[in-house]
This record gives structure tokens, sequence and C-alpha cells, in this order.
């Protein structure tokens, strides 16, 4: 069953960020990711979410995003991306 990344970001240094989405993609392929969002604009429908920029992956398992988001692959890339942002990140089975 496919599982989906959500991630909800603000960026506090843009630097940094940028060093992230240069080292992020690969690591997502090496563990059969793929991008269905990024950052792209975002339309609020219901409530007063507003976020900032929005990611979303898919793999092809819960499994396999726990796997992306704990490897030594993405160590580096992730604290990149903690550093330079404020975010919360969920993993959510599809159908």
């Amino acid at each position: 069953m496919p599982a989906y990344v959500i991630v909800d970001i603000e960026i506090t240094d843009p630097e940094q960020y940028e060093r992230y989405k240069t080292l992020a993609p690969a690591t997502v392929a090496a563990y059969g990711g793929r991008y269905v969002a990024r950052g792209g604009a975002t339309l609020s429908l219901e409530g007063d979410w507003q976020s900032k920029r929005l990611v979303i992956l898919e793999f092809d398992s819960l499994d396999r995003a726990q796997a992306w988001h704990d490897s030594p692959a993405y160590r580096t890339a992730r604290t990149l991306r903690q550093s330079a942002t404020r975010s919360r990140m969920i993993a959510v089975e599809g159908v």
C-alpha cells in the first residue's frame, strides 16, 4: 500500500534550505520515493491552515517512508532542514 509523507514547512534560513533542496532528492529516489508536490501554490479550502511551503512524497509503503526518513543517506539533509525551518512531518497510508 503506498504511503505519503506530508511536510508543512516554514523556512527560517533560506540559504541553508537551498542546500537541503540539493541533497534531499537523491535520498528520496534511493528509497523508491517521488515528489508529488514540492512547494507549489496552495489554497486553503477549510479552516485556517495557511501553509508556507508544502511538500508531499510518495513511497511504496510506510516502512519505506520510515526507512528513508531514518536512513544515514538522509541524515545530513534532515539536519539541514531541521536547522533551516520550522516544520511538521507526517506519513500516512494511501489507498
